[in-house]
């Protein structure tokens, strides 16, 4: 399971994330003094700040030795079971051979 450090940073984030997409309405919404340059912060802040999040992860995993979400290589079936992981690995193989 998660460690408290990594539930509390991941809810800080997701405030983060749902507060500039409310900025980002509001600055849409409104017309005021310097409403041109708030909605441009906001909207460089959305798509900055998950960027920035996933690096950070990135490097977590780089220098703890550990594979996570934003690992390269990550494993995507490392919750499946046997079966689940044959099951996919033959779809896979089918739409191989259908693109061939």
């Amino acid at each position: 399971m998660h460690s408290k450090g990594q539930r509390i940073a991941a809810w800080i984030g997701i405030i983060l994330l749902f507060s500039l997409y409310i900025a980002t309405l509001v600055f849409a919404i409104f017309d005021f003094d310097g409403k041109g340059m708030l909605l441009r912060t906001s909207l460089i802040a959305t798509v900055a700040v998950p960027i920035l999040i996933w690096v950070y992860i990135w490097i977590y995993g780089i220098l703890t030795q550990k594979h996570t979400i934003a690992s390269v290589d990550y494993d995507f079936t490392a919750g499946m079971s046997e079966s689940e992981r044959e099951d996919k690995t033959e779809s896979e193989n089918k739409t191989e051979t259908d693109i061939k």
